[in-house]
């Protein structure tokens, strides 16, 4: 989904690779380590130079997407440090692939829409993660689904309807250690948004799907869920709202029977003046539990109880987030940019 302004900001780069036009256009590769670097960072709170250095730097990967989002680290077996990033190109209906010393491919097109017709501005797949078993697993719009990858290259349905209602568009997940898939569903993959004619629900949910096929609503309170995920303890579940006429980040008390209970306002972009007040994307927690969520302006840095502490700031609206790596990376969408940026802290979970 995309924040704020719908214009873009020009930032006078010399990529060291950018993808031109079609994302299914082929790409020349390269093996620089001397990325531009872009942005800053917004210090608010002292405690924000326990994760993040004072000289760290956001370096721009490679560019030219048309809204870059749902980062996610594929790790290579035997090698902390090896692997390489996915993150999904919306309008393009593709998933792309960056690794360090290549660059950046096509990895999987269609991504997100295997129709005939056209299917609007954001066809594409949005939030990425990986299972326990390494499978990616996909926020789909166009087919408006929950799917994941087979080892052999195929797709499986997991979910695409509740009730036998079909869902508007799912966005973004959040996979559990006992293998439940939580996730967001909002409007903004419809044609139409809310006014699509294909729409069959009259909300927008947070949903809970389980291996054996179950899928249950959670919530169907937030106006526009979207980013979504769970506390080192998988206690808690973060649920963000883009909705600017409600900016409030949710905590839900995830209970011992996997259900969520009632929510609590974890953090209010409209309470605070150091940052304008607007809704949340996608977010990533660390060990420490602090929240790295992409609100007003930038990443959001918020600690466990909410309180916010610095802001990652690229100059362009950030879509999503993503633990690489060692786990210590964090890789950012930023409109037409994959960006990443060194940190003091290791991810939670990391899928």
């Amino acid at each position: 989904m995309r924040l704020m302004s719908p214009g873009k900001l020009a930032v006078p780069l010399l990529l060291p690779l950018l993808l031109i036009g079609s994302a299914s256009q082929v790409v020349v590769g390269q093996n620089t380590t001397n990325f531009p670097h872009i942005g800053h960072v917004d210090r608010f709170d002292s405690a924000l130079d326990a994760l993040i250095a004072e000289d760290a730097t956001i370096e721009v990967l490679c560019g030219g997407f048309d809204w870059a989002e749902g980062p996610v680290w594929v790790p290579e077996e035997g090698n902390p440090q090896g692997g390489y990033v996915l993150f999904s190109d919306i309008p393009h209906n593709a998933v792309m692939k960056w690794q360090e010393g290549v660059g950046v491919s096509v990895y999987m097109k269609p991504a997100g829409y295997t129709g005939v017709a056209d299917y609007g501005r954001e066809p594409g797949s949005n939030g990425l993660a990986l299972d326990a078993l390494g499978r990616l697993v996909s926020c789909e719009h166009g087919d408006r689904r929950i799917s994941r990858l087979t080892k052999g290259g195929g797709k499986v349905t997991l979910a695409d309807r509740w009730e036998g209602k079909r869902f508007n568009s799912p966005n973004d997940l959040a996979i559990h250690s006992d293998g439940d898939i939580y996730f967001t569903d909002p409007i903004y993959g419809l044609p139409q948004r809310e006014n699509d004619p294909l729409r069959e629900l009259d909300f927008c949910g947070v949903y809970r799907w389980q291996p054996d096929g179950t899928v249950t609503l959670q919530s169907k309170e937030m106006s526009r869920p979207n980013g979504i995920g769970f506390s080192p303890d998988e206690k808690t579940l973060y649920v963000a709202n883009s909705d600017g006429r409600d900016p409030r980040w949710r905590a839900f008390p995830v209970q011992a029977d996997g259900n969520l209970g009632t929510p609590r306002t974890f953090f209010d972009a409209s309470s605070d003046d150091r940052i304008p007040r607007g809704g949340g994307d996608g977010l990533k927690v660390d060990v420490h539990g602090n929240v790295f969520a992409t609100g007003p302006g930038g990443v959001l840095v918020l600690s466990p109880a909410g309180k916010l502490l610095g802001r990652i700031v690229t100059g362009e609206r950030i879509a999503n987030v993503g633990w690489g790596n060692d786990g210590s990376v964090l890789y950012l969408t930023s409109d037409m940019y994959l960006c990443r940026i060194q940190t003091k802290t290791t991810g939670a979970g990391r899928r």
